[in-house]
C-alpha cells in the first residue's frame, strides 16, 4: 500500500529535518540541554528509585511475530575455570545472543525507514548488512537522562488495562497530564502507560502482542508541539496494532523515527512507577535511560530507572 496523503501532511507539519543541522544524527535528544537536565534533577525528593525494564529471559515477550527478533539465549562459556593456572581464583563467564529490541528497549533513529529515506532525509541505504546504521545508529544516542513524566492513560480513563485497540489520542494524553496535575514540556521523556503489559506479567505474552492498544496517528503532532525529546511506553509495538487505517503499518514509528527524529521505547514496565506516582501524588521524576552503544545499532536493550 502506498503511504496515503494523509500520512503525508502529518509528516510535513511535524519534520524535523535540518532543524539541528544537517550533520544532525539524534533529533529531539537535541531538546535535552543542560538546564533541561537540572531541572529534571529538581524533580527528586523522596528518592525513591523504581525499574522501568522486563528482565533478559529466555521466555521473554517475543513470540516469533518479529523475524529474527529472539528472546536473550544466555550461555556460560567458563564456569569456575583456574584459567590462570590450578590454585589460582576461579572465573565465570557468559555470553548471550539476542535482538536488540528483544525486551525493553530503545528504538534508533535508524529502526524504520519510509520512501527510501532515514532521520535528516538521509539514504536508507545507509544501512548495511556489515556496518549496520552508518548514520544515527543508537551509540550516537550517547546519553538520555532528563525529566521523565509519566502520563497513565489507563488511570486517567478509570481503568486498570485499556482494551486492545484503543488508539490512544491527544485527548487521552491530555487527561492524563491532567491526572499528573503537570504539563509536559520541552525537553522531556514521556512514558505512556496503556496497562497492556499485565499481559505479559500474567503469563499470557500472545495476547500481549496483539490486539494491542497503543499511540494512534494523530499523537506525533501533539509530542512535536510539546517538543518532548523521547516516548516510551508499555507494549510490544508501541503503537495501536492491528493499525488504524487498514494496511497501513507501522506509521506512528515512521512519523516519530524518521520524521520529527524522536527515539520511541517499548516494552517498558510501568506498573510499579504508576503505584509509585499515584502513592505520592505526582508524576514526573528524574528518568536515567541510557542506552547501550552498540555501535551502528538500530536498536538497543535499556534498564530505566526512574528516580522520585
Amino acid at each position: 500500500m502506498t503511504l496515503p496523503e494523509e500520512f503525508h501532511d502529518i509528516a510535513k507539519r511535524v519534520n524535523n529535518w535540518g532543524r539541528w543541522g544537517t550533520a544532525d544524527e539524534i533529533g529531539t535528544l537535541n531538546l535535552i540541554t543542560d538546564g533541561v537536565v537540572r531541572g529534571a534533577a529538581a524533580e527528586i525528593r523522596s528518592g525513591r528509585r523504581v525499574p522501568l525494564a522486563l528482565p533478559l529471559r529466555e521466555d521473554g515477550v517475543q513470540t516469533g511475530m518479529i523475524p529474527g527478533r529472539v528472546n536473550p539465549m544466555h550461555t556460560m562459556v567458563q564456569i569456575n575455570q583456574e584459567i590462570f593456572g590450578p590454585g589460582t581464583v576461579a572465573c565465570s563467564d557468559d555470553a548471550v545472543t539476542m535482538g536488540l529490541q528483544a525486551a525493553t528497549h530503545w528504538d534508533a533513529l535508524t529502526h524504520v525507514s519510509h520512501s527510501g529515506k532515514i532521520y535528516n532525509g538521509r539514504p536508507a541505504s545507509g544501512i548495511t548488512a556489515h556496518a549496520g546504521a552508518e548514520f544515527s545508529g543508537i551509540d550516537k544516542a550517547r546519553h538520555i537522562v532528563s525529566r521523565g513524566v509519566l502520563l497513565d492513560v489507563a488511570r486517567a480513563r478509570g481503568v486498570d488495562r485499556l482494551e486492545g485497540g484503543h488508539p490512544v489520542t491527544p485527548g487521552d494524553l491530555e487527561a492524563a497530564e491532567e491526572l499528573a496535575g503537570t504539563r509536559v514540556r520541552a525537553g522531556d521523556i514521556v512514558l505512556v502507560r496503556t496497562g497492556q503489559i499485565q499481559l505479559y506479567l500474567s503469563g499470557d505474552k500472545h495476547a500481549y502482542a496483539f490486539p494491542s492498544p497503543g499511540l494512534s496517528l494523530r499523537t506525533p503532532e501533539w509530542f512535536h508541539a510539546r517538543d518532548v525529546a523521547a516516548v516510551a511506553n508499555d507494549t510490544m509495538t508501541f503503537e495501536i496494532f492491528p493499525p488504524e487505517i487498514e494496511d497501513l503499518w507501522l506509521p506512528v514509528h515512521a512519523l516519530d523515527l524518521v520524521e520529527m527524529g524522536m527515539l520511541q521505547g517499548q516494552n517498558w514496565n510501568l506498573e510499579e512507577l504508576s503505584t509509585a506516582c499515584g502513592e505520592e501524588g505526582r508524576y514526573a521524576f528524574l528518568l536515567s535511560a541510557m542506552p547501550e552503544p552498540f555501535v551502528g545499532g538500530t536498536g538497543t536493550p535499556v534498564a530505566p530507572v526512574a528516580i522520585l
